[in-house]
């Protein structure tokens, strides 16, 4: 049975999302900076009560949406749990949905996630994050991999993605072991939003290689 005390403090862990959730509207996102980032989480094993939890996850999409973004984990918010949301309408021109492959993702509740890599092939594209906000930089992953773990019913995921779905969830899932996604980012291609719109809105970064002098895989 997995510990019910928020590992940064004395509390337990459903005192803290209670806490949370006694304001109304969306949830602070913590910034990169913060410990709760960098620590991991717990396993998710009953620590929060059925109705809680139901209630966290809702404030986890309706911060996501708010945000707006594609995903969101606990730690983001704070909480120390591995318990993650994805969600991605995916409102992008042809040419983008195509190179990327970036495809409609319904919301979906990431509980106790993992994955691994589906074969040998990376692909490398801009990607930001809530918890960095105002930049974004060319991260390679695997461009399709096998997840694993349950839904907020308890149910068991197996399942595999591929495109953008597939970065999506390494990237929340590396958040619930404390990983950034500038950790694995080419640092060179570091540029704030304002330089992306400006100049790397290409729906590939080779431009952006090019000029700024990093390399893409394969």
């Amino acid at each position: 049975m997995a510990s019910e005390r928020d590992p940064g403090t004395t509390r337990p862990l459903s005192d803290r999302v209670e806490e949370l959730l006694s304001h109304d509207g969306p949830l602070p996102i913590v910034a990169a900076g913060d410990p709760v980032l960098r620590r991991g989480t717990e396993p998710f094993d009953g620590q929060l009560d059925p109705a809680l939890l139901a209630r966290f996850v809702a404030a986890l999409r309706e911060t996501m949406r708010a945000a707006p973004g594609v995903g969101l984990a606990a730690p983001q918010v704070g909480v120390p749990l591995r318990i993650a949301v994805i969600e991605d309408p995916a409102p992008v021109p042809d040419e983008v949905r195509l190179t990327r492959g970036r495809v409609p993702q319904p919301f979906r509740v990431l509980v106790n996630p993992s994955y691994e890599p589906v074969g040998p092939a990376r692909a490398a594209f801009f990607e930001g994050c809530l918890s960095v906000p105002g930049w974004q930089a060319v991260v390679a992953r695997a461009a399709e991999v096998r997840l694993l773990g349950q839904d907020e019913n308890g149910r068991g995921l197996d399942e595999v993605f591929t495109g953008w779905p597939a970065r999506i969830v390494q990237h929340e899932t590396d958040h619930l072991d404390g990983t950034l996604y500038l950790d694995r980012a080419e640092l060179r291609s570091l540029a704030s939003n304002e330089a992306m719109a400006e100049r790397w809105a290409q729906p590939t970064p080779a431009h952006a290689a090019t000029a700024l002098g990093f390399e893409l895989p394969g």
